[in-house]
């Protein structure tokens, strides 16, 4: 008799649970959409549920529509494009908001501008404080400058309008600076004054320095920038730094952006950002490479990976490293000399040695390796190395170590991507941002063959991603798409190459569940699936149909993160 009622409980225990997982009461559903899911099963639908922060069910509108309660929130699509959360696969989180707070140069047109902007803010600051700004780039200037260096303009005009505040202004790559009069004076700056190892102060034809610091010699200016910022107290600086924080946050999620892959925190901002997490002050997920010099690795990484801190709003558990610089700063370490800079192969901004000793702290710890490395030597280098490393480990299979840009491969190199799962965490909007200079920089042969192949690596069966690069170009994931599948620049008709554009779907899978995968998370991300995070991107175009011309005019109509919706039009 005991033995019956038992069954009898347990069977309508069991009819309960079904029921209820039959008919759930969803907590937000979106209908009447065009939903593209990145999921080969299930791969278009149009209307979709959530619960709590995970995806319950996906349907038709009939279907969704009996999950609907008295409580539920209803989210009319109205035929709108809905896709997974966009996840920016490789930018400089800190860094956007330090962009926000101080001068932004990315869309300047000339030198000219440039000093003006500076000249503005010099009449507001006061004596002895430092004036800095990012986003410039001699490459894409109009006009042609008074006085140049490799296209580099002389530190003159800045140093009239600005005699009293040192001034420090980053490349857009961020591997170069200029700096004025005032800025040099302060860091020691003379004709003695050596080139550091991987770095290059560049000077004319009398030595002097024209205020252009490329790769490493960034340390000269940058260290005594770093002097000045001891004078604020401890309280101002982390006060600007949160500052900086929430406009990063607000920039990325008002333009799609879910989940934010950043290349390189240190040990304290990563402290920072897994206690944000922790205590529900993160509006955006985020995933943190550790970015710090050698001799502070070992003894931090006791407490590494990070994995999902604040209900998967934090992780971190990858390593970042520099090999060269930047094509645009003559830094991208290549196999022949540069075509507009004869006898000279770019930069090696870090060790080998250096290199291989953190990639084995990388292994030792299951940690990834994400390297930075843009020329085909670089690239070459990087691809031997972690061969190298993966030999000696046959018993561990999936390392998804990455190289960050991979921008410039030489044809051979290619298909190993694929061969040895090493994952091109690439940016298509520099391949368009970049065209101007990169056959003046190459050569016609090497940038038809192996510049930002990225249609080549897909072929090889390589996992690809994309991103920004941000601050380094803006943030807007539109514009990295556009260049993806058209290798045009805004506003250009021509073409950079156009046979290695990707697919719509290739490109719509870049942003989405190639990046949840190249970070370990396309369980919970990167596709629209049952028991995946809620997290949905809407779109006023359908960016797997309409017209190539259309793509720019696309707008961000809701940012859903864990079914709360974090921005709307």
């Amino acid at each position: 008799m005991k033995n019956r009622i038992l069954y009898l409980f347990l069977f309508f225990s069991l009819f309960a649970c079904q029921s209820d997982q039959e008919q759930p009461i969803a907590d937000m559903v979106l209908i009447n959409g065009e939903i593209a899911t990145v999921d080969k099963k299930n791969p278009n639908v149009a209307a979709l549920a959530i619960k709590a922060d995970r995806i319950i069910q996906l349907g038709t509108n009939e279907e969704i529509q009996k999950l609907v309660g008295e409580e539920t929130k209803v989210v009319n699509l109205k035929g709108n494009f809905a896709m997974p959360g966009i996840i920016e696969g490789h930018g400089h989180f800190s860094s956007i908001g330090t962009t926000l707070q101080n001068l932004n140069f990315i869309r300047s047109k000339s030198w000219d501008d440039i000093v003006a902007m500076v000249a503005e803010k010099a009449k507001t600051a006061k004596p002895g404080e430092w004036i800095t700004g990012r986003g410039w780039h001699q490459e894409k200037w109009d006009g042609v400058l008074d006085k140049q260096v490799l296209g580099y303009p002389y530190h003159d005009k800045l140093s009239e309008v600005s005699p009293n505040n040192p001034v420090m202004l980053r490349h857009a790559s961020g591997h170069g600076l200029i700096a004025n009069e005032k800025a040099m004076s302060v860091a020691g700056v003379s004709k003695e004054t050596p080139n550091p190892n991987g770095g290059e102060i560049v000077r004319d034809s009398r030595g002097e320095a024209i205020g252009v610091f490329e790769e490493t010699a960034m340390g000269v200016i940058g260290n005594a920038y770093d002097e000045y910022l001891e004078t604020l107290s401890e309280e101002d600086k982390t006060r600007i730094w949160y500052e900086g924080i929430e406009l990063a946050e607000a920039e990325c999620i008002k333009k799609g952006i879910t989940s934010f892959q950043d290349a390189g925190s240190t040990f304290v901002e990563i402290d920072r950002y897994k206690k944000l997490a922790e205590e529900g002050e993160l509006d955006l997920r985020l995933w943190a490479m550790i970015g710090s010099r050698e001799d502070n690795l070992a003894e931090n990484l006791k407490n590494f990976p990070i994995l999902n801190a604040g209900n998967h709003f934090f992780t971190s558990r990858a390593i970042k490293g520099y090999l060269d610089g930047a094509l645009g700063s003559f830094g991208a370490w290549l196999l022949e000399s540069y075509n507009d800079k004869p006898d000279f192969h770019g930069q090696n901004v870090t060790p080998i040695e250096e290199i291989e000793r953190i990639a084995g702290l990388a292994a030792k710890n299951k940690l990834q390796y994400c390297v930075h490395a843009i020329g085909d030597r670089g690239n070459r280098e990087m691809l031997d190395l972690f061969e190298k490393i993966f030999k000696t480990m046959p018993d561990q299979s999936d390392f998804r170590w990455r190289i960050e840009h991979s921008q410039h491969i030489d044809p051979t190199d290619i298909p190993r991507f694929g061969q040895l799962g090493v994952i091109a965490a690439m940016q298509a909007v520099h391949c368009t941002s970049d065209s101007p200079f990169v056959v003046k920089r190459l050569g016609e042969q090497r940038a038809r063959e192996g510049a930002y192949p990225w249609r080549s690596l897909l072929d090889s069966d390589a996992v690809v991603t994309n991103g920004t690069d941000a601050p380094v170009e803006d943030v807007d994931p539109i514009e990295s798409f556009y260049a993806s599948v058209t290798r045009k620049r805004v506003g250009s008709d021509v073409a950079f190459f156009p046979e290695q554009c990707m697919t719509r779907a290739e490109g719509l899978k870049a942003y989405t569940l190639s990046n949840a995968y190249a970070a370990f998370e396309e369980k919970d991300k990167g596709s629209l699936e049952i028991g995946k995070l809620a997290d949905v991107t809407v779109l006023s175009k359908n960016l797997l149909t309409c017209a190539d011309d259309e793509i720019m005019d696309t707008e961000i109509v809701y940012t859903i993160i864990g079914g709360k919706v974090k921005y709307q039009k």
